[in-house]
Order: C-alpha cells, then sequence, then structure tokens
C-alpha cells in the first residue's frame, strides 16, 4: 500500500473514476464452449451458475464486441448505488494493443505521421516515437504495444482503420473483468494484482497476459491506454460534481467521500489521464481502438 501511494503521489493530477456495475446484477466468469468459442457462465448473489450465454466470437480479426451494461461512478451517494450509474451501450473493442508493427504500416501509408514530418500541434517532436530508429523502423520487437505515440496520433491511426479510440467509460468497463469474472471490481485479490501490476510500471513488459471474461487482453499489465475523452471526467448528478472537485489531489486522500473507496487502481488510472496532454508521448503509454 505503502508503493502503490507514493506512486500516486508523482502523478500530475487525479480525476474521477469508474467501477463497472453489470447490466444485469449477477457476476460472470468465462468458460470455453465445445467449438472453441467463448461462454459467459453467470452466477447469481449466493455464486450459484444460473445460465449459460454464449460471448460473440472475435470479429474483424482482433476484436469483440461488449454488451450494453452500466457504470457506477466511483465519487457520488455511498448508500444509493443506483444514483452513480452511466449507461454504456454495446461497442466492440480490440483484443490487443496497437503494435510496433502495426503503427509501421500506419506511418508508412500516411507520412504526415512519421517522426519527421510529424507537426507540433499533433505531438511532442521531442518524444513522439522516440524509441525508433528512424521514420520507418520502430526496433525492438514488432509484436509489442507501439509507445511514445501522442492521442493525436493515436486518433489518426484508429481513424485509418474505420475505428475510433474507446471512451474512457468503453475501456472503464472493458478493463473492470478479471479472467473469470466481468465485474472483478469487488475481488479483493484481483484489486491488489492490478496494485501490483501498476507498481511495475515502467519496467520491462510482461509475457503477455490472458485475455480476460471479455475476451480482451493486456488492459492493465502493459501499458497505459489513450482514450478518447481522456481530459475529461464522468461523475454522476448525485456526486459532488467537477466544479468542486480539488483536481490538485494526487495521493491517497482522494478517496475520501468515494462511493467505492477501495478501488485505488481506478483512482491511479484517472490520476495519469489526468495529467495528460493531446501532445504527450510516454514509454509507457499506447492505445486500442474501438468501433
Amino acid at each position: 500500500m505503502q508503493t502503490f501511494t507514493l506512486i500516486l503521489r508523482n502523478v500530475a493530477s487525479a480525476a474521477v473514476a469508474l467501477t463497472l456495475v453489470s447490466a444485469a446484477a449477477p457476476r460472470a466468469a468465462a468458460a470455453p464452449l465445445a467449438d472453441g468459442a467463448t461462454a459467459s457462465v453467470v452466477e447469481d448473489i449466493a455464486g450459484r451458475s444460473t445460465e449459460l450465454v454464449p460471448l460473440d466470437p472475435p470479429i474483424k480479426g482482433k476484436m469483440v464486441r461488449l454488451p450494453a451494461g452500466e457504470l457506477r461512478s466511483l465519487y457520488g451517494s455511498t448508500t444509493d448505488s443506483t444514483a452513480n450509474r452511466v449507461r454504456v451501450e454495446s461497442f466492440r473493442l480490440d483484443v490487443d494493443a496497437v503494435t510496433r508493427g502495426e503503427f509501421v504500416d500506419f506511418v508508412r501509408a500516411h507520412p504526415e505521421w512519421r517522426r519527421s514530418r510529424v507537426r507540433g500541434v499533433h505531438a511532442d517532436r521531442m518524444t513522439y516515437l522516440r524509441d525508433w530508429r528512424n521514420d520507418l523502423e520502430a526496433g525492438g520487437a514488432m509484436d509489442a504495444p507501439v509507445i511514445w505515440v501522442s492521442w493525436s496520433a493515436a486518433r489518426a491511426y484508429c481513424k485509418a482503420q474505420d475505428k475510433r479510440l474507446p471512451t474512457v467509460a468503453e475501456w472503464e468497463y472493458a478493463a473492470a473483468a478479471s479472467a473469470n469474472r466481468r465485474d472483478a471490481t469487488r475481488d479483493a485479490a484481483f484489486i491488489q494484482d492490478l496494485m501490483e501490476v501498476y507498481a511495475r510500471r515502467g519496467l520491462p513488459l510482461r509475457p503477455v497476459p490472458e485475455k480476460n471474461a471479455w475476451g480482451v487482453r493486456g488492459l492493465h499489465e502493459l501499458v497505459w491506454e489513450w482514450v478518447e475523452d481522456f481530459n475529461s471526467v464522468l461523475v454522476s448528478d448525485d456526486s459532488r460534481g467537477v466544479g468542486a472537485r480539488d483536481f490538485g489531489q494526487v495521493c491517497a486522500s482522494a478517496a475520501i467521500g468515494a462511493a467505492d473507496a477501495s478501488n485505488y487502481p481506478a483512482f491511479l488510472r484517472f490520476a495519469v489521464r489526468a495529467g495528460l496532454e493531446g501532445r504527450t508521448s510516454m514509454g509507457s503509454l499506447g492505445f486500442r481502438c474501438a468501433i
């Protein structure tokens, strides 16, 4: 906990975080079907399996569809959970983060996004793709997530694929799942694991992790990820609101007054986002696309 608090204090600013509330109250766990597809075993409150619901198989090679559901604002009522809910419509998300190899193909086809040509308004030219050897040689493993890429460049890449960046609500909805639960935000072991994962951020990348219960991989274990509305916050009408929030809070005290004060990893994710600008690029920041 001490290590995690120190990490939080090194982040530039903090904002509001969300935790997932399933569209149906039961939790879910993933299970393989005979044909290799994925299914969801829905559990009731007592943990009994009640239904087997097939999930869509990957589409467009590397995407999965997530059904509609709801998020609960991290800040809001601590007694009335229904007051904090935000609707998330069904969407599709890349199974994996965009790789160096894929971004090389993009800049080859779109030379305006090469390191030597990118406009300063779209990326910090001192840091953009700084780990590349030159405009078309990324160096390192081509299947590793692309890093040192700005928000504008990430958006341009997704647009070129007829996709877009996920919203913060969509990203948080997908990232709330563990390997066997769609909503693991109340799972103490899952939260502890995320704290340890985030404490190692910036160290050499871990092996590609297993997919979560939605069929998405590496949302936490590899890099931070850009979202479309990274510089916005999402709070319920019942919360203290944007105007009253002190975004200078950058330590665990930001959890005071939260509807779920135990979800420290969510506070850290929003703190990281709050410290970004559209031109920012970092060695621990990548992205994936959505539809």
